[in-house]
This record gives C-alpha cells, sequence and structure tokens, in this order.
C-alpha cells in the first residue's frame, strides 16, 4: 500500500499545482516562444520542472522517513534542490531570449553531486562474475565514477528535452524499469523512489502530451535526470553484481547512447559540445518525416524495449 499511495500523492500533487504554475508562468511571461529550432506555435509556460519538484518531494519526506537516513534525505533533497534552482535561472534567461551562461550550470551540478557522494551514496564496486568475489574500487575511483554518472544522467536527459512527452515519457520508462528492479532486489528505499517519481511524472505527461500545454524546461529535465542517477547509485548499482549493472545503463540506453553520439559527432566537426543543434535523434527522425507523436513513439518503444530486456535478465538471474 506505501508504494500505491506514494505513487498517488505525488500524481495529485504534480495534477492540483500545476494549473496554478501555469497561470503564474503565464502571468509572468516565464515562457518558451518559438523560433527556428523550438516549432511550438504558442508561447508555453516553463514551470513543469517546479511541478515535478513539489509532487516528489512532499511524498518523499511523507513515505521514506523509516527507509532511508535522514542525512541522506536531507542531502538529497539540498543537491535537487541546487539543480532545480540553477535550472529556473536558466529557463528565465531563456524566457528573455539569452544564454545563460555554462560555468554556474557546470559548478552546481558538480557541487550537487559531490553532496550526493559526501552523503555515501556512492558506486563502490562490482562482483567479479568468476570468482563471486566483491571488487571495492579505490576512493578515487569511486568518487569520479559516481560523479560522472550523476553529472551525466543529468545532462541526457536534459538534452532529451526535445519533443513534447519525450524526456518525460524516458523519464517515465527509466523510472518504472528501477522500481522494478528494487521489487526484485528487496529494496524498499529505491523502490519508493522511484515510483513516486513515476507519480509525479505522469502528473507532467498530463499537461506535457502533445500538443502541450506546459514544458518542464532545464529545471524540470535536470531534476528527473538528477533524481534518476542517484536512485540507480542507492538501488541497482549497490547490488554490486553484474547484472544489477546493466540495468540503470539498459534503462537510460536511448538517452546516453544518443547522447553519446551527438558529442562525438559535434567533437568531430569542431563544434562546442553544449552548442545546441538538431543532432539527437529526435530530430534525425523528424527530418526522415516522422510526425512529433510518431517520433516520440518510436523512441520511447526503443526504450520500453531495452527496459524489458534488463528486467528479464535480473529475473532469470535471481
Amino acid at each position: 500500500m506505501d508504494y500505491v499511495l506514494a505513487m498517488v500523492v505525488s500524481l495529485l500533487i504534480a495534477l492540483i499545482t500545476m494549473p496554478f504554475l501555469i497561470k503564474l508562468a503565464n502571468k509572468v511571461h516565464f515562457t518558451d516562444k518559438p523560433n527556428k529550432r523550438k516549432q511550438h506555435k504558442t508561447a508555453t509556460p516553463l514551470c513543469g520542472g517546479i511541478a515535478l519538484y513539489i509532487g516528489f518531494f512532499i511524498s518523499y519526506f511523507i513515505f521514506v522517513s523509516d527507509t532511508i537516513p535522514m542525512i541522506k534525505q536531507i542531502t538529497v533533497f539540498v543537491a535537487a534542490t541546487m539543480i532545480v534552482a540553477i535550472g529556473l535561472i536558466d529557463d528565465w534567461y531563456k524566457t528573455k531570449g539569452k544564454e545563460f551562461p555554462i560555468f554556474p550550470r557546470l559548478v552546481i551540478q558538480l557541487l550537487s553531486a559531490i553532496l550526493v557522494f559526501k552523503a555515501d551514496i556512492v558506486f563502490r564496486g562490482f562482483t567479479n562474475p568468476f570468482t563471486d568475489n566483491i571488487i571495492i574500487l579505490n576512493p578515487t575511483i569511486q568518487f569520479l565514477l559516481t560523479i560522472t554518472w550523476i553529472f551525466g544522467v543529468t545532462t541526457v536527459i536534459n538534452w532529451s528535452d526535445g519533443k513534447d512527452g519525450l524526456a518525460g515519457g524516458l523519464s517515465l520508462i527509466s523510472a518504472i524499469t528501477f522500481f522494478l528492479a528494487a521489487i526484485i532486489l528487496d529494496q524498499t528505499g529505491p523502490a519508493l523512489v522511484s515510483i513516486m517519481l513515476v507519480g509525479a511524472i505522469l502528473g507532467f505527461l498530463y499537461y506535457n502530451r502533445f500538443p502541450a500545454k506546459v514544458f518542464m524546461g532545464d529545471s524540470g529535465a535536470n531534476f528527473l535526470g538528477f533524481i534518476l542517477s542517484v536512485t540507480a547509485l542507492d538501488g541497482a548499482f549497490k547490488q554490486t553484481t553484474v547484472m544489477s549493472l546493466f540495468i540503470p545503463i539498459l534503462a537510460l540506453a536511448v538517452p546516453i547512447f544518443d547522447n553519446l553520439f551527438v558529442i562525438i559527432k559535434r567533437f568531430l566537426e569542431g563544434k562546442p559540445v553544449y552548442q545546441a543543434d538538431r543532432s539527437q535523434i529526435h530530430f534525425r527522425l523528424e527530418e526522415k518525416g516522422f510526425s512529433t507523436v510518431q517520433v516520440v513513439n518510436y523512441i520511447m518503444l526503443i526504450s520500453l524495449t531495452f527496459s524489458a530486456i534488463s528486467i528479464a535478465l535480473l529475473m532469470l538471474k535471481n
């Protein structure tokens, strides 16, 4: 029942707060205007990330008190708040037709990741599949892998936010996958976090499905990526078995590998890695004649397939 309640609370809060946030965003002109790269037809509120944040954390503090140590709860809240805050500043610049500098975003994302590491949410090592011995990595390597994972997932979810319902849909599939994996691995805390994230995303997607009434903005995309990365570290990665290590990677396979392709392509073309273009899979499919709904459904199907494979492999192993 706790799982159901946690999901329902985050879902309802996201659903209920969104209309008020949309009205406020329109009033203060906190909206994303159409341009050559963004093809939505009207100015669209950028407040979806706030509803995700509120819905998730209200449910979070109600339901995880007995399953996650208080220091971890507070750390994740503070770090996620930093992520959302810098994302909102970035979004505000976009509403004015300006670009927010990259450096402050990088600093805040890295500081947030370091906070998580200091709270002992860490990629420690893995089990040798041939000897079943647990290999604990050097602390420096633990730090580098943890920071890279958090920063990387936060970034790729943000970069995947290019079509109505896409980043939310990919995050939804990943959160459901993490929930199922946590149930199989008997990890109550990560299961609760995953399912309340599912609820918040569903509440958001009700307003974000094509044609979107609201966008999540950088604040929402970075928030989802951050929470997903932390959930993986405190869930499947903590199990250390080789099979469990594949779960987060397969669940996030589409944004991870698509954006690795984008980074390599920009590098080879001599472009700045953070310079926005139309290299992502959703833009490439659009150029082939796919409609917005077809693009999102196609990518979601690929993501769902990878996630199903990860759960099937985990069930076979267990």
